[in-house]
């Protein structure tokens, strides 16, 4: 079974940075299209950015510019770099395939931006 784990949230002031990272358990990593997602309290899990087996990105609009997603597949881990980060950026991050058959979500990271 794939294991997705993410790391490198926390607790940021209104305009900083965050480097996210995932590490998936599997062999096939470096053909998969990944995504980040983010789901904030009360709301639905949404698609923020993605990344295509040979490095095509696309971003939510509410992200674009922001964000950035990058993989390095000899490490079988997806990045997602935040900047300019907003209060409407809080939530918890998860990674999964960009694809409608997810694999089972890890425990995420939580991100909180302050204001």
């Amino acid at each position: 079974q794939v294991h997705l784990v993410e790391s490198g949230g926390g607790l940021v002031q209104t305009g900083g940075s965050l480097r996210l990272s995932c590490a998936a358990s599997t062999r096939i990593f470096s053909i998969l299209d990944m995504g980040w997602y983010r789901q904030a309290p009360g709301k639905s899990r949404e698609l923020v950015a993605a990344i295509t087996s040979t490095g095509a990105t696309n971003y939510a609009g509410s992200v674009k510019g922001r964000f950035t997603i990058s993989r390095d597949n000899a490490k079988n881990t997806v990045y997602l770099q935040m900047s300019s980060l907003k209060p409407e950026d809080t939530a918890v991050y998860y990674c999964n395939v960009n694809s409608p058959n997810f694999w089972p979500w890890g425990q995420g990271t939580q991100v909180t931006v302050s204001s």
